[in-house]
């Protein structure tokens, strides 16, 4: 595999689609750490594989399922969910030799996604507190295509100081830019980070612009959350960011709020959708696309605490794919 040297990568769990999208008899080609991978469903499990045929290097992906095995589109060599071919069409009656196998990654489905890992998993998929709390909407939005850098994006969701020219009238106000000094806690587990508040025209979906209080956790190297509250009033995002080469990605975002049960879900995903695309025009015009790690490479102010804990937590993990 080519991430051997990048463990920190390659034994996480990262997204590659919806188990919506993921319908039986279909077969979906996707592409995560530079790796072509192609996804199916067998009659338990959804099933993530390296997206090449053993014998002549043919897709997969443009194939078919017969009876619970992947057919290769080339020459007919049938692969049972395990990876092993079964059936040699040129050659009915010759057992299929050992080494007529694919190479097959772990996967999961959780949060209405699935979830594979190149490696062997050093933990399990990161918690999304509000996933199991009934009081909750739960909106899934995107995919998200960026062209830059993973780490790039997950650091945009991290910085609130852009709220007022990024997003103004929407999450900012640039009559009001301050931003307050916050509390940032890192251990090899993840960091946490308090009492971040920013003014925002209407925080609550009562029209009333008010100071906001933002809570973030980065769980995991690519998967980050926050929740704000104002009036008892909850809203949280979980955020993970699929690395598809070092300079580009594709971020998955899940909603929860408790209060708004009016409101269609596409109006708030559509909302979402605006946010975020003001977000990528951003984050793709930054040089370097890879996220830079040597805190001497650019400035940095006294806002900038969260992303200075997040390069540095990087730097220590041992992070190389997609940074400088």
């Amino acid at each position: 595999m080519k991430f051997l040297a990048e463990p920190v990568l390659f034994n996480d769990w990262h997204v590659v689609g919806r188990s919506q999208d993921l319908k039986a008899g279909k077969l979906l080609s996707v592409r995560l750490l530079e790796e072509d991978l192609v996804l199916w469903r067998d009659d338990t499990q959804a099933l993530a594989w390296q997206n090449r045929c053993p014998h002549r290097g043919a897709r997969l992906s443009l194939g078919k399922i017969v009876d619970n095995t992947l057919v290769c589109p080339y020459h007919g060599l049938a692969y049972n969910s395990r990876g092993c071919c079964v059936k040699i069409p040129a050659h009915p009656t010759q057992l299929p030799p050992a080494q007529a196998y694919v190479q097959t990654y772990q996967t999961q489905e959780r949060y209405g996604l699935v979830w594979v890992c190149l490696g062997k998993p050093n933990r399990d998929i990161p918690d999304f507190a509000e996933w199991d709390d009934p009081t909750y909407r739960h909106i899934c939005c995107g995919p998200y295509h960026y062209r830059s850098s993973a780490f790039r994006a997950l650091e945009n969701f991290l910085d609130i100081a852009h709220f007022p020219f990024v997003h103004g009238g929407l999450l900012g106000d640039p009559e009001h830019p301050e931003i307050e000094d916050y509390q940032v806690e890192a251990s090899l587990n993840g960091i946490t980070i308090r009492n971040v508040r920013v003014w925002q025209p209407d925080p609550d979906g009562t029209g009333q612009g008010a100071p906001v209080t933002y809570e973030y956790k980065v769980l995991r190297p690519l998967t980050a959350y926050f929740c704000k509250e104002s009036n008892g009033r909850r809203f949280a995002i979980f955020f993970h960011v699929t690395p598809v080469d070092q300079v580009e990605c594709i971020g998955w975002m899940w909603i929860a709020m408790n209060y708004a049960y009016e409101v269609p879900e596409a109006e708030l995903r559509a909302h979402q959708d605006k946010l975020v695309a003001q977000d990528i025009a951003i984050v793709e015009s930054q040089r370097p696309q890879r996220l830079p790690l040597d805190l001497q490479a650019e400035v940095h102010l006294g806002s900038d605490r969260a992303s200075i804990a997040y390069r540095q937590w990087l730097f220590q993990l041992g992070v190389t794919f997609g940074v400088t």
